[in-house]
This record gives structure tokens, C-alpha cells and sequence, in this order.
């Protein structure tokens, strides 16, 4: 048995760990995540060695740069997605090439550079200590599921809350859901599996929140009073991680389906 709870309200990703997304019309949810998202970052060799990352965290200015993928229609599924559902359902898909996989960053300035440019990669350090260098990765980047949902409820809640105008960009979740009920209502989703388009998701946990959600996607201007609000509230918490079980494509307006059956207990 099969309950519609809500809808996909939209989709993003982040080709670039910290950097601005991509408001995108299809998705292809794979075992790694959503493909293309978080598969490059920038690592520094003074951060803690387990999370060797230069993030918005440090540098808030981040946000202000957007990166997109150079060649859109290549970057969408995976290159072999066709053959490799032929042979068997759920077969490893593979990466895209350097070239078809190349992404492109927009500065504030206008400028627009690869993401290997070593003179992007100079401004974004800044002042922060430690070297840079670009890591890709054939799996997103995340800091812990590789799949990441929020719902506009629960922006909205939280912005009557802060008596803000909240921008569920700051939450930088891959799928943003409008769900049936009050805010926080994909919580009870958690140990459960959801059906999100052709894909199927476990939910495995809430989203620990963190400085990014401070951090405005325009201004960069910060907002503490915002995870004060998630932390006093929520225990820190807003949104959802899910794992996939089910690869398969996500489309804006595809219908999130609780499977009653599909209990992680």
C-alpha cells in the first residue's frame, strides 16, 4: 500500500561543495547520491582531518559563487544509465568524463572561471589559513546521507518563528517537499521508505543543523538568531537525510509516496 504525502516542490544541486547550486528540472537519484551533486570540494590540509573541507563555514562568501555544470544535457544521469538498467535493475551506473562532468563558476564579480582555475581557487581561500586543492569524487560530497529533504512547511515554520523571510536555499537540501500538515512533518518519516518519483528512499535520519543555515545565499550576511531558533526548538534539527534503495529519475511535481510496508525496523 502506497500513501501520497506530498509532493517534490523542486530539486537541487551542488556541483561544488559550499559554492551556490542548481535549481534543476530532473534529477537522478542514484545509490551515491544525486548525480553531479557535491562532486567536487575544496580541501584544506589545515582543517581536522575528518572533515578536511573549506566550507561556508569559514568562509560565507562561498555562497556568493555559483557553480553550474558546462554541459547540462551531459550532466544529468549517468552516460551508461540506458545500457546498465538493460543488463540488470539497480547495475552501478559510471560517472561522466572530466570534460562532460566540468563545471563553471560565476564569481560575484561576473567573472566566470573552471573550477580548477588556480586563481579561483586563490580568491576563495581568502585569509584562510592552509593550502587549497580541488577533490572530485564519484559520490556526493555530503556531510553524512547522500540524499538530504526539507519541506517548504518547515522553512515556514521556522521563519515565523525568527519573524524572517526565510529562504529555503539556506537549507541546501536536494529535495524540497511540500508535505501534508504543519512543519517538521517529514520527521515521522524517519526508520520509514518513501517513494520520491521512480526512486525509493529510506529515511535514516533528521538533519543536524549547523553555521550554513546562518549564512544568507545572496548577501552572505549572517543570521545567528536562526539556529538558536533550530537548536532552542528543534534540538538543533530541520529536515531529513535518506540513503536511496532504488535508483531512478526525480521530476518537480512527482508525487512522495509513504510504502507501508517499507519499515527500516
Amino acid at each position: 500500500m502506497q500513501d501520497i504525502v506530498g509532493r517534490v516542490e523542486s530539486l537541487w544541486r551542488y556541483p561544488v561543495k559550499s559554492l551556490g547550486g542548481e535549481d534543476i528540472q530532473q534529477a537522478f537519484l542514484g545509490f551515491a547520491g544525486v548525480y553531479g551533486d557535491r562532486i567536487y570540494a575544496f580541501g584544506n590540509n589545515a582543517a581536522p582531518a575528518g572533515f578536511p573541507f573549506l566550507t561556508g563555514r569559514n568562509r560565507p562568501e562561498m555562497l556568493l559563487y555559483q557553480a553550474r555544470y558546462r554541459h547540462q544535457d551531459a550532466a544529468q544521469i549517468p552516460p551508461n544509465l540506458m545500457e546498465s538498467e538493460k543488463l540488470m535493475p539497480g547495475l552501478a551506473s559510471v560517472y561522466g568524463t572530466a570534460e562532460q562532468m566540468a563545471v563553471d563558476v560565476r564569481a560575484p564579480s561576473g567573472d566566470v572561471r573552471a573550477v580548477d582555475d588556480p586563481t579561483l581557487i586563490t580568491e576563495l581561500r581568502g585569509n584562510v589559513a592552509g593550502e587549497l586543492t580541488l577533490i572530485r569524487s564519484d559520490r556526493a560530497q555530503g556531510d553524512c546521507r547522500p540524499i538530504s529533504l526539507i519541506s517548504h512547511q518547515t522553512v515556514a515554520q521556522i521563519g515565523a518563528e525568527t519573524s524572517m523571510a526565510m529562504d529555503a536555499r539556506r537549507f541546501r537540501a536536494n529535495i524540497n517537499a511540500d508535505l501534508a500538515g504543519a512543519g517538521f512533518a517529514e520527521d515521522v518519516f524517519v526508520g520509514r521508505v518513501l517513494r520520491i518519483g521512480a526512486a525509493v528512499v529510506a529515511i535514516t535520519g533528521r538533519d543536524l543543523r549547523c553555521k550554513m543555515i546562518t549564512i544568507d545565499p545572496d548577501t552572505a550576511e549572517l543570521s545567528p538568531t536562526i539556529l538558536r531558533a533550530v537548536k532552542n526548538q528543534h534540538d538543533g534539527m530541520a529536515g531529513v537525510y535518506g540513503a536511496v534503495l532504488v535508483e531512478g529519475i526525480v521530476r518537480p511535481g512527482d508525487a512522495i509516496m509513504l510504502l507501508e510496508k517499507g519499515s527500516l525496523g
